[in-house]
């Protein structure tokens, strides 16, 4: 009998794309994986419950976390040159105490909003409600993500990249840190490992298999955007930088630790490298 892994992923269309190769059965794996859906201010809420064995889960809560959960090295979600987007009305003039709409408390671009905006006013909302919110004046502006930043109302324009703020603060070209994957440390190794293995080999062969996997997710209208803005949304985050962390990127997730931690968001300053399942593991034990 199969073990069961629980997964959470957010239902925007780059975890959609990545974890769909496991939910073909395309790769026959050793587990019964049971997905669940949910917005990104949930799934990081449910990982701070520690509730699913993989979680999907922003960069910015994993230092919270980390007794708990490994950080994974796939499926991973980087801005390079873009990424939220802090929108408002175009005739609106936004005061030092702007009320905001942020997607979740714990993503990477609340972590950087906070620390660039620290007398906005915050309130938090599904993504999917935030431009709406603005629209309507309930907010005075809002943080645009997945795939809401590749289109909004022409009456609303954009106040600030969140890639900027990044840049003003690292002072360096690095990707910024968005989505990420945690897994439960209470989980064997061996088959934290194995686990490792079947969602970096989904995420390849999603990429290596974009247009056909693309075709039947449409098919299956399991995608919020047309065909167009998908290839567009999986250019910029499920693409082959998604399938294993590079040295950069790891450099960027730690960068983003580090101003959390002296910001006062974290209580210890953590490196990324000393909470990644330990492949080597398994090569030692077979050697």
């Amino acid at each position: 009998m199969r073990k069961k892994v629980t997964v959470a992923h957010s239902p925007d269309a780059d975890d959609i794309f990545m974890y769909m190769a496991v939910k073909f059965g395309w790769l026959g794996q050793d587990f019964d994986f049971e997905n669940t859906a949910l917005d990104i201010q949930s799934l990081n809420e449910k990982a701070l419950e520690n509730l699913y064995d993989v979680s999907a889960i922003s960069f910015a809560l994993y230092p919270l976390i980390a007794d708990e959960y490994a950080l994974l090295r796939t499926a991973v979600s980087f801005g390079e040159g873009y990424g939220p987007k802090l929108i408002k009305k175009k005739d609106k003039i936004l005061k030092k105490n702007f009320k905001v709409a942020l997607s979740g408390a714990h993503t990477t671009n609340a972590l950087l909003f906070k620390m660039r905006y620290k007398e906005a006013r915050i309130v938090y909302k599904n993504f999917l409600d935030i431009e709406k919110a603005v629209l309507e004046g309930e907010v005075d502006a809002g943080v645009l993500i997945h795939e809401s930043i590749l289109e909004f109302d022409e009456s609303l324009c954009v106040e600030a990249e969140i890639w900027d703020i990044w840049l003003d603060f690292v002072k360096e070209d690095l990707p910024l840190p968005l989505g990420g994957m945690a897994l439960r440390r209470s989980l064997p190794l061996s088959d934290a490992i194995k686990i490792e293995k079947i969602l970096t080999k989904a995420v390849d062969v999603a990429h290596n298999n974009r247009f056909i996997l693309s075709k039947m997710l449409m098919q299956r209208k399991m995608i919020r955007v047309d065909e167009q803005k998908l290839d567009l949304y999986l250019n910029l985050y499920a693409n082959k930088n998604s399938i294993s962390m590079s040295e950069l990127q790891l450099k960027a997730v730690n960068k983003l630790f580090e101003l959390g931690f002296k910001a006062g968001f974290y209580e210890k300053a953590i490196d990324v490298k000393d909470y990644l399942i330990p492949l080597e593991y398994e090569e030692a034990r077979n050697s």
